[in-house]
Protein backbone atom coordinates (compact mmCIF):
# COMPACT_ATOMS: atom_id res chain seq x y z
CA UNK A 1 0.00 0.00 0.00
CA UNK A 2 1.42 3.38 -0.98
CA UNK A 3 2.53 6.00 1.48
CA UNK A 4 -0.09 8.39 0.10
CA UNK A 5 -2.74 6.14 1.61
CA UNK A 6 -1.33 6.62 5.12
CA UNK A 7 -3.71 8.32 7.54
CA UNK A 8 -2.70 9.31 11.07
CA UNK A 9 -5.25 9.47 13.90
CA UNK A 10 -4.42 10.83 17.32
CA UNK A 11 -6.03 8.60 19.94
CA UNK A 12 -7.11 5.65 17.75
CA UNK A 13 -7.12 3.55 20.95
CA UNK A 14 -9.46 6.06 22.58
CA UNK A 15 -13.09 6.99 22.00
CA UNK A 16 -13.88 9.01 18.87
CA UNK A 17 -10.46 8.24 17.39
CA UNK A 18 -11.17 4.51 17.35
CA UNK A 19 -14.35 5.05 15.33
CA UNK A 20 -12.45 7.17 12.80
CA UNK A 21 -9.67 4.58 12.56
CA UNK A 22 -12.10 1.71 11.94
CA UNK A 23 -13.79 3.60 9.11
CA UNK A 24 -10.43 4.31 7.52
CA UNK A 25 -9.34 0.69 7.83
CA UNK A 26 -12.61 -0.52 6.34
CA UNK A 27 -12.00 1.81 3.40
CA UNK A 28 -8.61 0.19 2.79
CA UNK A 29 -6.39 2.89 4.29
CA UNK A 30 -3.20 2.32 6.19
CA UNK A 31 -3.67 3.79 9.67
CA UNK A 32 -1.14 4.97 12.21
CA UNK A 33 -2.05 6.33 15.61
CA UNK A 34 -0.24 8.81 17.80
CA UNK A 35 -1.08 8.03 21.40
CA UNK A 36 0.11 8.69 24.91
CA UNK A 37 -0.39 4.97 25.64
CA UNK A 38 1.00 2.95 22.69
CA UNK A 39 1.20 -0.18 24.85
CA UNK A 40 -2.44 -0.05 25.99
CA UNK A 41 -4.41 -3.19 24.95
CA UNK A 42 -7.01 -2.42 22.31
CA UNK A 43 -8.92 -4.35 19.65
CA UNK A 44 -7.26 -2.24 16.93
CA UNK A 45 -3.73 -2.84 18.15
CA UNK A 46 -2.86 -5.41 15.46
CA UNK A 47 -4.34 -3.34 12.64
CA UNK A 48 -2.94 0.09 13.52
CA UNK A 49 0.69 1.21 13.82
CA UNK A 50 1.16 2.85 17.21
CA UNK A 51 3.63 5.71 17.75
CA UNK A 52 4.06 7.80 20.86
CA UNK A 53 2.38 11.22 20.79
CA UNK A 54 5.77 12.83 21.42
CA UNK A 55 4.98 16.47 22.16
CA UNK A 56 8.28 16.58 24.06
CA UNK A 57 10.24 15.51 20.97
CA UNK A 58 9.12 17.57 17.95
CA UNK A 59 11.63 15.87 15.63
CA UNK A 60 10.24 12.42 16.47
CA UNK A 61 6.70 13.75 16.18
CA UNK A 62 7.48 15.08 12.70
CA UNK A 63 8.91 11.72 11.63
CA UNK A 64 5.82 9.91 12.89
CA UNK A 65 3.74 12.11 10.56
CA UNK A 66 5.98 11.87 7.51
CA UNK A 67 4.28 10.31 4.50
CA UNK A 68 0.78 10.85 5.90
CA UNK A 69 -1.86 12.26 3.61
CA UNK A 70 -4.30 13.23 6.39
CA UNK A 71 -3.96 13.85 10.12
CA UNK A 72 -7.15 13.43 12.17
CA UNK A 73 -6.73 15.12 15.52
CA UNK A 74 -8.97 14.13 18.44
CA UNK A 75 -6.51 15.07 21.21
CA UNK A 76 -7.71 17.40 23.96
CA UNK A 77 -8.26 17.39 27.73
CA UNK A 78 -11.74 17.58 29.22
CA UNK A 79 -10.57 19.20 32.46
CA UNK A 80 -7.30 20.18 34.11
CA UNK A 81 -5.71 17.19 35.84
CA UNK A 82 -2.22 17.50 37.24
CA UNK A 83 0.00 19.01 34.54
CA UNK A 84 -2.57 18.17 31.83
CA UNK A 85 -4.20 21.58 31.50
CA UNK A 86 -6.15 23.30 28.75
CA UNK A 87 -3.32 25.78 28.13
CA UNK A 88 -0.80 22.96 27.91
CA UNK A 89 -3.07 21.18 25.42
CA UNK A 90 -3.12 24.35 23.29
CA UNK A 91 0.69 24.51 23.35
CA UNK A 92 0.96 20.81 22.52
CA UNK A 93 -1.42 21.04 19.57
CA UNK A 94 0.56 23.96 18.21
CA UNK A 95 3.59 21.65 18.28
CA UNK A 96 1.55 18.98 16.47
CA UNK A 97 0.43 21.42 13.76
CA UNK A 98 4.02 22.58 13.19
CA UNK A 99 5.13 18.96 12.95
CA UNK A 100 2.39 18.27 10.37
CA UNK A 101 3.61 21.24 8.30
CA UNK A 102 7.23 20.06 8.42
CA UNK A 103 6.26 16.46 7.61
CA UNK A 104 4.35 17.50 4.50
CA UNK A 105 0.93 16.33 5.69
CA UNK A 106 -1.61 17.32 3.04
CA UNK A 107 -4.67 17.90 5.24
CA UNK A 108 -5.75 18.11 8.88
CA UNK A 109 -9.21 17.14 10.15
CA UNK A 110 -9.43 18.64 13.61
CA UNK A 111 -11.99 18.04 16.37
CA UNK A 112 -13.01 21.25 18.12
CA UNK A 113 -16.20 22.21 20.02
CA UNK A 114 -19.40 24.10 19.26
CA UNK A 115 -19.19 27.86 19.85
CA UNK A 116 -15.49 28.30 20.64
CA UNK A 117 -14.34 31.87 21.22
CA UNK A 118 -10.94 33.46 21.86
CA UNK A 119 -12.72 35.77 24.32
CA UNK A 120 -14.48 33.01 26.26
CA UNK A 121 -13.98 33.06 30.05
CA UNK A 122 -13.97 29.25 29.86
CA UNK A 123 -10.51 27.76 29.18
CA UNK A 124 -12.01 24.83 27.26
CA UNK A 125 -13.81 27.00 24.69
CA UNK A 126 -11.08 29.64 24.60
CA UNK A 127 -8.36 27.03 24.07
CA UNK A 128 -10.30 25.36 21.27
CA UNK A 129 -10.59 28.73 19.50
CA UNK A 130 -6.85 29.32 19.87
CA UNK A 131 -6.03 25.96 18.28
CA UNK A 132 -8.47 26.63 15.45
CA UNK A 133 -6.74 29.95 14.74
CA UNK A 134 -3.32 28.28 14.67
CA UNK A 135 -4.55 25.67 12.19
CA UNK A 136 -6.24 28.27 9.97
CA UNK A 137 -3.02 30.32 9.87
CA UNK A 138 -0.78 27.31 9.19
CA UNK A 139 -1.28 27.10 5.44
CA UNK A 140 -2.40 23.47 5.77
CA UNK A 141 -5.60 22.32 4.13
CA UNK A 142 -8.08 21.83 6.99
CA UNK A 143 -11.51 20.75 8.10
CA UNK A 144 -12.53 21.85 11.59
CA UNK A 145 -15.38 19.81 13.05
CA UNK A 146 -17.22 21.23 16.05
CA UNK A 147 -19.16 18.54 17.96
CA UNK A 148 -21.34 19.40 20.95
CA UNK A 149 -21.73 16.12 22.87
CA UNK A 150 -21.21 12.54 21.70
CA UNK A 151 -23.45 9.57 22.29
CA UNK A 152 -22.95 5.94 21.33
CA UNK A 153 -20.05 3.59 21.96
CA UNK A 154 -18.12 4.44 25.13
CA UNK A 155 -19.50 7.95 25.64
CA UNK A 156 -19.12 9.62 29.01
CA UNK A 157 -21.86 12.21 29.52
CA UNK A 158 -24.98 10.31 28.44
CA UNK A 159 -23.77 7.05 29.99
CA UNK A 160 -23.02 8.70 33.33
CA UNK A 161 -26.36 10.52 33.41
CA UNK A 162 -27.96 7.08 33.09
CA UNK A 163 -25.58 5.67 35.72
CA UNK A 164 -26.72 8.27 38.25
CA UNK A 165 -30.39 7.86 37.34
CA UNK A 166 -30.11 4.11 37.94
CA UNK A 167 -28.73 4.62 41.46
CA UNK A 168 -29.98 7.89 42.94
CA UNK A 169 -33.56 8.93 43.74
CA UNK A 170 -32.90 12.59 42.86
CA UNK A 171 -31.13 14.13 39.88
CA UNK A 172 -30.13 17.78 40.23
CA UNK A 173 -30.20 20.22 37.32
CA UNK A 174 -27.96 23.30 37.53
CA UNK A 175 -30.50 26.12 37.43
CA UNK A 176 -33.65 25.75 35.32
CA UNK A 177 -32.27 23.12 32.98
CA UNK A 178 -33.72 24.93 29.95
CA UNK A 179 -30.37 25.39 28.17
CA UNK A 180 -29.86 23.34 25.02
CA UNK A 181 -27.80 20.29 24.11
CA UNK A 182 -27.48 18.79 20.64
CA UNK A 183 -25.78 15.38 20.76
CA UNK A 184 -24.24 13.62 17.76
CA UNK A 185 -23.67 9.89 17.42
CA UNK A 186 -19.96 9.09 17.47
CA UNK A 187 -20.31 7.12 14.20
CA UNK A 188 -21.84 10.17 12.50
CA UNK A 189 -18.83 12.15 13.68
CA UNK A 190 -16.44 9.49 12.34
CA UNK A 191 -18.24 9.44 8.98
CA UNK A 192 -18.02 13.21 8.76
CA UNK A 193 -14.31 13.17 9.62
CA UNK A 194 -13.47 10.56 6.98
CA UNK A 195 -15.55 12.39 4.36
CA UNK A 196 -13.68 15.60 5.12
CA UNK A 197 -10.39 13.75 4.90
CA UNK A 198 -11.16 13.11 1.23
CA UNK A 199 -11.93 16.76 0.53
CA UNK A 200 -9.51 19.62 -0.10
CA UNK A 201 -11.76 22.57 0.81
CA UNK A 202 -11.07 24.53 3.99
CA UNK A 203 -14.25 24.22 6.05
CA UNK A 204 -15.58 24.72 9.58
CA UNK A 205 -18.59 22.54 10.33
CA UNK A 206 -20.70 22.07 13.45
CA UNK A 207 -20.94 18.33 14.08
CA UNK A 208 -24.39 18.01 15.65
CA UNK A 209 -27.27 15.58 15.49
CA UNK A 210 -30.80 16.08 14.20
CA UNK A 211 -32.40 16.64 17.63
CA UNK A 212 -31.96 19.46 20.12
CA UNK A 213 -33.08 18.98 23.73
CA UNK A 214 -33.17 21.16 26.75
CA UNK A 215 -30.90 19.57 29.34
CA UNK A 216 -33.94 18.92 31.52
CA UNK A 217 -35.72 17.14 28.64
CA UNK A 218 -32.64 15.09 27.83
CA UNK A 219 -32.34 13.83 31.42
CA UNK A 220 -36.05 12.99 31.50
CA UNK A 221 -35.77 11.18 28.19
CA UNK A 222 -32.89 9.05 29.49
CA UNK A 223 -34.77 8.30 32.73
CA UNK A 224 -37.86 7.16 30.84
CA UNK A 225 -35.82 5.02 28.46
CA UNK A 226 -34.09 3.10 31.29
CA UNK A 227 -37.36 2.78 33.22
CA UNK A 228 -36.46 4.91 36.25
CA UNK A 229 -38.90 7.37 37.83
CA UNK A 230 -36.79 9.99 39.52
CA UNK A 231 -37.17 13.44 41.03
CA UNK A 232 -35.46 15.74 38.53
CA UNK A 233 -35.06 18.99 40.41
CA UNK A 234 -33.74 22.49 39.75
CA UNK A 235 -30.85 23.28 42.06
CA UNK A 236 -28.27 26.04 42.50
CA UNK A 237 -25.16 25.26 40.48
CA UNK A 238 -23.02 25.20 43.62
CA UNK A 239 -25.19 22.46 45.12
CA UNK A 240 -25.03 20.32 41.97
CA UNK A 241 -21.24 20.73 41.91
CA UNK A 242 -20.97 19.82 45.60
CA UNK A 243 -23.04 16.67 45.01
CA UNK A 244 -20.92 15.83 41.96
CA UNK A 245 -17.79 16.15 44.09
CA UNK A 246 -19.18 13.69 46.65
CA UNK A 247 -20.09 11.18 43.93
CA UNK A 248 -16.66 11.77 42.38
CA UNK A 249 -14.99 10.63 45.60
CA UNK A 250 -16.81 7.29 45.35
CA UNK A 251 -16.10 6.71 41.65
CA UNK A 252 -12.57 8.22 41.76
CA UNK A 253 -13.28 10.65 38.95
CA UNK A 254 -14.08 14.28 38.21
CA UNK A 255 -17.77 13.91 37.50
CA UNK A 256 -18.56 17.53 36.62
CA UNK A 257 -16.67 20.82 36.62
CA UNK A 258 -17.75 24.39 37.23
CA UNK A 259 -16.62 25.31 33.70
CA UNK A 260 -18.79 22.55 32.23
CA UNK A 261 -21.81 23.83 34.14
CA UNK A 262 -21.09 27.36 32.88
CA UNK A 263 -20.78 26.11 29.31
CA UNK A 264 -24.08 24.25 29.56
CA UNK A 265 -25.92 27.19 31.09
CA UNK A 266 -24.49 29.56 28.46
CA UNK A 267 -26.13 27.42 25.75
CA UNK A 268 -22.79 26.60 24.13
CA UNK A 269 -23.61 22.98 23.26
CA UNK A 270 -26.10 23.74 20.50
CA UNK A 271 -25.70 24.91 16.92
CA UNK A 272 -27.53 27.42 14.76
CA UNK A 273 -26.58 25.54 11.57
CA UNK A 274 -28.17 22.55 9.84
CA UNK A 275 -27.50 19.17 11.50
CA UNK A 276 -24.62 17.17 10.05
CA UNK A 277 -25.47 13.98 11.93
CA UNK A 278 -28.41 11.77 11.00
CA UNK A 279 -28.74 9.31 13.89
CA UNK A 280 -31.72 10.00 16.14
CA UNK A 281 -30.79 10.13 19.81
CA UNK A 282 -34.30 9.06 20.82
CA UNK A 283 -34.20 6.00 18.54
CA UNK A 284 -30.70 5.06 19.63
CA UNK A 285 -31.73 5.40 23.26
CA UNK A 286 -34.62 2.97 22.78
CA UNK A 287 -32.26 0.39 21.26
CA UNK A 288 -29.53 0.74 23.90
CA UNK A 289 -31.41 1.53 27.11
CA UNK A 290 -30.67 -1.84 28.73
CA UNK A 291 -26.90 -1.33 28.60
CA UNK A 292 -26.75 2.42 29.20
CA UNK A 293 -25.39 3.44 32.60
CA UNK A 294 -24.89 -0.11 33.84
CA UNK A 295 -21.22 0.75 34.39
CA UNK A 296 -19.67 4.12 35.14
CA UNK A 297 -17.46 5.66 32.41
CA UNK A 298 -14.39 6.93 34.24
CA UNK A 299 -12.59 9.78 32.47
CA UNK A 300 -9.51 9.75 34.72
CA UNK A 301 -9.05 5.99 34.37
CA UNK A 302 -9.28 6.21 30.58
CA UNK A 303 -6.64 8.88 30.20
CA UNK A 304 -4.39 8.98 33.25
CA UNK A 305 -4.21 5.54 34.84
Amino acid sequence: MSETNLHVVTGAFGYSGSHIARRLLNAGARVRTLTGHPERPHSLQRRVEAHRLAFDDPAALTESLRGARVLYNTYWVRFDHGDATHQRAVDQLRILIRAAMEAGVERVVHTSITNPSPDSPLPYFRGKAQVEATLMDSGLSYAILRPAVFFGGRDVLINNIAYLLRRLPVFGLPGRGDYGIQPIHVEDMARLAVEQGRSTDNVVLDAVGPETYSYRALVRTVAQAIGKRRFILRMPSWLVLAAAKVVGWFVHDNLLTADEVQGLRANLLVSSTQPTGTTSFASWLTDHADELGVRYANEISRHYR
